[in-house]
């Protein structure tokens, strides 16, 4: 029996065949290591993956990472993979990085509407979709135990030095596209901070041996 490889929404592939992961400097790279790392330990003993991105709202990076995450270990064929986010505080998923997502061609609905939206973020048709919405990072939605817990903001990071359950905490910090908001510049920061957080999970999925 061989595994066919799952597709993706076509505009997504395309995005994801023009990464560059030359781009990433050898200091970036030894950053991403522990992660690449802790992924391949479960691969190779059979176990399932578990990866929380925390960021202090989560509300922009924490949630970019989560849902990059999720698509690029369906991208490279790598199962058991559950990626989920959560903060040191729960606020709401911020308009901008829903709308960045639905631009590089992933389908979002908006499940319920409030202070704290509740979003479905498809990549592919056959995959069940991300569940995206601002929540604290020991949230019943989140695991309990056996996770990584990937730290995606410098503040989260020194505000948390010990994330219960976490299995594994590593530190990959990304700059807050939020300081944009409300400028012309806005759409083109939270994209390109969006294309990092994908090259860099690129790169991640792509040094695991299967």
């Amino acid at each position: 029996m061989t595994l066919t490889k799952p597709t993706l929404f076509s505009e997504i592939e395309n995005l994801i065949k023009e990464l560059n992961p030359q781009t990433i400097s050898d200091e970036r790279k030894a950053v991403l290591q522990p992660l690449t790392v802790f992924i391949q330990s479960k691969v190779s003993n059979n176990q399932e993956i578990r990866i929380n991105f925390i960021c202090t709202h989560n509300s922009r990076r924490s949630h970019l990472s989560q849902v990059w995450a999720q698509t690029m270990a369906n991208y490279f064929n790598i199962k058991n993979v559950f990626c989920y986010s959560g903060g040191t505080e729960a606020t709401a998923l911020f308009p901008m990085a829903a709308e960045t997502l639905k631009n590089s061609g992933f389908q979002i609905k908006t499940i319920s509407e409030g202070n704290n939206p509740v979003y479905s973020i498809k990549y592919a048709n056959n995959e069940h979709p991300i569940i995206g919405f601002s929540k604290k990072l020991d949230d019943d939605f989140n695991p309990k135990s056996e996770f990584a817990a990937i730290m995606t903001c410098d503040s989260a990071n020194e505000a948390c030095p010990f994330v219960p359950g976490a299995e594994k905490r590593i530190p990959i910090t990304f700059e807050d596209p939020k300081a944009f908001d409300n400028t012309p510049q806005q759409a083109e920061k939270y994209y390109e901070r969006s294309i990092q957080i994908a090259t860099e999970l690129f790169y991640v999925f792509s040094q695991i041996n299967l």
